[in-house]
């Protein structure tokens, strides 16, 4: 599968902004809703916190959606 590069100019973001800026929503109270339907993975991790802080070099990857990484 392909990985999508999300670019961001901050030191990191939210995993509820990168939804909305990787094209997944479209508002950033879409995010609630989404993350308590879809399994989210970080790192390989499960993890579904609207407030997780992204990271250059974080992987994120949504079961039949993508698997995007975070670059500055």
């Amino acid at each position: 599968m392909q990985i999508t590069e999300i670019q961001i100019q901050t030191e990191y973001i939210t995993l509820g902004q990168f939804l909305k800026l990787a094209d997944i929503i479209q508002s950033g109270g879409m995010a609630k809703a989404f993350l308590g339907e879809n399994d989210v993975f970080i790192n390989e991790e499960f993890d579904v916190r609207r407030g997780r802080k992204l990271r250059e070099g974080d992987i994120i990857d949504i079961p039949d959606i993508g698997i995007f990484i975070i670059t500055r």
